[in-house]
């Protein structure tokens, strides 16, 4: 008597039901007997389609409302089996359980639970953890000799397509069986990452967000971990010959309010390099965009290779731009370029043929846009956040790979309190000046170390970036000042180490100095300051950026 082969079974139950009916019909067409669980069972039979519930094949019914389902020895017994070894195939038999070929899984969707607004209380979160979509997938991914686990909706035509091929769910290739275990396994990690992620805030504490030190430490987590997927893969890196890749957080809102979910138009894909220079011309213009500064609502920011060559604050769109442009005219050539307001004809028809690699904004009229796009090969990012004028700087936990490990630091804006900065010289500085510090500090807390930013009013005119003398950076600076050095504010990230920086400010124009301090020679530089008649005020608060 000839043996009776069960039919092949295929297990899905998927949050997720793009293309899930058509994968489902695809797979009875080839043979598979359909198991299923909850929602995904009722869209299968909804469509038509012959299905078998795993309450079925468990002989238990789905319990807590549907809190366990598939976490049973008849569907994990099937996934883990080792066929090709004789013991388990005939414990599998001897059992009465028929093996399964083919998973589709994909998880509750917690990041996007995670990022409501309002937010969900702790109780509803964790309902949106998901127990028995993990182990299904972890299993499945196991035991990939023998199981085909589908993860993404976009590989159910890859599975189909390698089932006809192969005639056999058992010969299917293992190159694609090893693809799709590692895409099951990354999924289920970043699954994990975004939970302790979550939870570690809610229940330990953002620590950018606690004023001491010591609490800040406290709360940085055990383990650094990250979770986000591959959305673009990029021409290139840095140079030609280094690959990039775009990837997203998990956590990302849905929105234009993030530079990797900005709108792009025009010109060519964004580079590595675009979206690295994009980052900084952002942070700044988030940054110059408060109240501090009410009669000059329009920020314009210009950046070239991660430092900002030209930052200005105006009454006028058209005027924050032509200050910006003419601090570094020369520089803002292949540039990146920030407004924190919609972009308007007028000021489309200044930048004119001005060669820009990427601008970006909350929006565009349409007669910019027109003019704007007339350019070949400029891009045009609509990025809602920089507008937001009353939103606080994001403030997040940053990464910083070295070999063999991560440096980790709180990212957040100055913490400088203008009512304790002390006047140290026998000048006071001016009401105007100290506005102007105000200015210089925010711009300079963008500039690569060691930097020093000359500004008048609240336009930069110079801006001596990433140098390793001080010196060196006040001498960059007043060089691209020129004559509009002369009685500027002077802003430096850290402290003078010796006279001659203080020296070389004083001889190009600069009539007061905005530092942090802390230098056993302050009393030297204070005095240098005194002898030119120089204003200079500390902060106490150093501005590294490296």
């Amino acid at each position: 008597m000839t043996a009776v082969h069960p039919p092949p079974r295929a297990l899905l139950s998927v949050w997720n039901k793009t293309g899930i009916v058509e994968f489902a019909k695809g797979l009875s067409d080839l043979g598979f007997e359909l198991l299923s669980t909850g929602g995904t069972a009722r869209a299968l039979t909804e469509a038509g389609l012959n299905v078998r519930l795993v309450s079925e094949i468990t002989q238990h019914p789905e319990i807590f409302d549907g809190r366990v389902k598939s976490l049973h020895p008849a569907i994990h017994g099937p996934l883990l089996a080792r066929l090709h070894q004789e013991k388990d195939a005939e414990e599998l038999a001897r059992l009465g359980y028929a093996p399964i070929r083919v998973v589709a899984c994909n998880l509750y969707p917690f990041g996007d639970a995670a990022s409501t607004t309002p937010p969900l209380g702790n109780d509803e979160l964790l309902e949106m953890i998901d127990i028995g979509g993990p182990t299904m997938v972890r299993a499945s991914a196991k035991n990939h000799q023998h199981v085909l686990i589908a993860t993404n909706p976009a590989r159910y035509g890859d599975v189909l397509s390698a089932l006809k091929e192969a005639g056999d769910a058992s010969k299917v290739n293992v190159q694609l069986r090893q693809a799709l275990a590692l895409e099951a396994f990354e999924h289920t990690a970043a699954y994990d990452v975004a939970i302790a992620q979550e939870l570690h805030r809610r229940v330990v504490g953002d620590p950018s967000q606690f004023a001491s030190m010591e609490e800040q430490r406290e709360r940085l987590p055990e383990s650094m971990l990250a979770a986000s997927h591959r959305t673009t893969t990029l021409r290139y890196g840095e140079n030609g010959h280094q690959a990039a890749a775009l990837y997203v957080n998990h956590d990302a809102p849905n929105d234009h309010s993030t530079l990797v979910t900005a709108r792009v138009e025009g010109g060519k894909a964004m580079s590595y390099n675009n979206y690295s220079d994009a980052d900084a011309t952002l942070r700044l213009c988030r940054s110059l965009s408060t109240d501090e500064w009410p009669t000059t609502p329009h920020a314009c920011v210009i950046v070239k290779h991660n430092n900002p060559c030209g930052a200005a604050l105006a009454s006028t769109q058209r005027e924050a731009f032509a200050m910006a442009l003419a601090s570094d005219p020369e520089s803002a050539f292949g540039s990146i370029i920030c407004f924190n307001e919609p972009v308007e004809a007028s000021t489309a028809e200044a930048v004119g043929d001005l060669f820009v690699e990427v601008m970006m904004a909350p929006g565009y009229t349409d007669e910019a846009k027109s003019v704007l796009m007339a350019k070949k090969n400029r891009r045009l990012l609509t990025i809602d956040s920089p507008g937001d004028r009353l939103e606080p700087l994001v403030r997040q936990v940053v990464r910083k790979p070295i070999e063999g490990g991560v440096l980790v630091q709180t990212e957040e804006p100055p913490v400088i309190d203008w009512d304790k900065a002390r006047t140290v010289t026998e000048r006071e500085p001016t009401a105007q000046q100290i506005d102007s510090m105000k200015f210089a500090v925010r711009v300079c807390e963008q500039v690569k170390s060691n930097a020093i930013v000359m500004v008048q009013g609240t336009a930069t005119v110079g801006i001596g970036p990433g140098q390793t003398s001080r010196v060196e950076a006040v001498k960059i600076a007043a060089r691209r000042a020129g004559e509009r050095a002369k009685n500027c504010v002077l802003a430096s990230d850290a402290f003078f180490p010796f006279k001659d920086g203080l020296e070389q400010a004083a001889e190009a124009g600069a009539s007061a100095v905005v530092q942090p301090g802390g230098s056993i020679r302050d009393q030297e530089v204070i005095d240098e300051a005194n002898a030119r008649g120089m204003a200079m005020l500390f902060t106490g608060h150093r501005l590294f950026r490296h």
